[in-house]
């Protein structure tokens, strides 16, 4: 067997640009590329079990640690049994991340009591509830509050409203000021010896800081800042008992204990708000089974959410399929055009239909109800804002079932109609038997 020569002058393809980035990206290039991508995600991934291990969250830093570290030895590891999972991964990821990890989390809160008043930890719950408890005694002192700082420490200039002494505040108590070291103005300090005023824009930046500073002026008393200009003694009605886990009232002597529910309680059932997050087991599902005030609205949303679901995407496919078998005639003309205006609602952002819709549906200037000459409460009425919503939807989704069924019929061979009326079919029962049934075995398949 002889083989054919080659002509000398014989051009060589030049190779395809695909072709020339493939070759690029998998040299020296694709290997510093591939560093540098692992060694951000590295980075990120070190800062994202910081914060998780801050937060006490074990089981989260560990699954983020262990994650990253497969995805190193996936990409380091010079392995040919791991190539098709260099592929995987990044689908892997974004899965976990956006499916799987959002589904455990909504079915972890249905097995807790997350909800209003029980949105904090265990300590958070403590600190705020000890914040609850503080009141101004009936003999207590108010003072006019003028924010200052003394060697960079943040310090309240008071003027007892009582006595119209003045006082300088810090975190180690309550200390009388020599009245002349101090200029005092309508009840308040406008100058102060060794002291500088925060005035002005300053005063924005300092809130957090008037709201934690804390003047003791007794065993279980102290003077906290009430806004900019005012500030009160307060004292604790509850105290709260580390050793045994309780809150005990001053005055009465009560004892709030954990009843296991995230609430401190009372033997006579009385509870300190807010309260914690904790799981309660199948209790959120008995509640919606047996008591009647969650059990009729988790009902009646629920028939909604189904009914809002089927009512949506039926009206769309029937429009859509009356607008396609319209426009399907062969001698129609404009047709292009026709179609083109019918699926403008489907290529405008839906964010930007709902708004125009909006306007639209104003029970005042609406331009509905001012062509009806109807007063009908579209967006306020609970049952015509159910209708609204379907409205909407359907104007915004009917153009996709108009689009598909227009490819179905263009699809169904001529001959089949044709044959059916060549059998005396009428026009339902070619469109029952014929045409709804191309429609039905071409539907987008997922």
């Amino acid at each position: 067997m002889t083989s054919v020569p080659i002509a000398a002058d014989t051009a060589v393809p030049n190779p395809s640009l695909l072709a020339r980035a493939i070759g690029f990206f998998s040299g020296p290039v694709g290997l510093a590329i591939k560093l540098v991508l692992l060694a951000v995600l590295n980075a990120l991934a070190f800062w994202a079990v910081g914060v998780l291990l801050a937060d006490q969250k074990w089981i989260a830093a560990l699954a983020v640690g262990g994650a990253t570290l497969l995805i190193d030895l996936v990409y380091l590891v010079p392995d040919k049994r791991l190539i098709p999972l260099k592929f995987l991964v990044p689908g892997m990821v974004f899965l976990v991340a956006f499916v799987v990890i959002p589904i455990v989390a909504n079915a972890n809160i249905a097995f807790t009591n997350w909800s209003t008043g029980h949105n904090l930890s265990k300590d958070e719950a403590i600190v705020a509830i000890q914040e609850v408890s503080l009141v101004a005694p009936a003999d207590g002192a108010s003072y006019v509050m003028t924010p200052a700082e003394q060697r960079g420490e943040l310090v309240l200039l008071l003027v007892n409203e009582a006595t119209g002494k003045p006082y300088v505040g810090t975190e180690d108590g309550l200390e009388p000021l020599s009245p002349a070291n101090v200029t005092i103005a309508n009840g308040a300090v406008t100058a102060a010896e060794g002291y500088e005023l925060v005035q002005g824009e300053e005063l924005a930046g300092i809130d957090q800081q008037l709201s934690t500073l804390l003047v003791p002026t007794g065993e279980s008393s102290f003077v906290r800042a009430e806004g900019l200009s005012l500030a009160v003694e307060l004292q604790p009605t509850l105290v709260y008992v580390a050793a045994n886990d309780t809150f005990r009232n001053i005055e009465t002597g009560v004892v709030y204990r954990d009843n296991g529910k995230g609430s401190y309680e009372s033997v006579t059932g009385t509870t300190l708000e807010p309260g914690w997050r904790t799981h309660v087991g199948f209790e959120n599902f008995v509640t919606v089974l047996t008591d009647p005030l969650v059990r009729d609205p988790f009902v009646r949303v629920f028939v909604w959410t189904f009914a809002y679901a089927f009512l949506s995407v039926f009206i769309q496919f029937v429009i859509g399929l009356f607008l396609a078998i319209v426009l399907n005639k062969p001698d129609l003309k404009l047709k292009r055009i026709q179609r083109a205006f019918l699926v403008l609602p489907f290529a405008i952002p839906a964010f930007l239909s709902v708004l125009v819709w909006a306007g639209l549906l104003n029970d005042e200037f609406g331009v509905i109800n001012q062509t009806l000459g109807t007063n009908i409460p579209w967006l306020f009425d609970p049952t015509w804002a159910k209708v609204s919503c379907i409205l909407v939807n359907v104007w915004i989704g009917f153009p996709y079932w108009f689009l598909v069924c227009t490819a179905a019929l263009q699809a169904v061979p001529e001959e089949l109609t044709e044959a059916a009326r060549v059998d005396c079919a009428g026009p339902l029962q070619v469109f029952r038997r014929v045409t709804l049934r191309s429609c039905s075995s071409s539907r987008p398949r997922s």
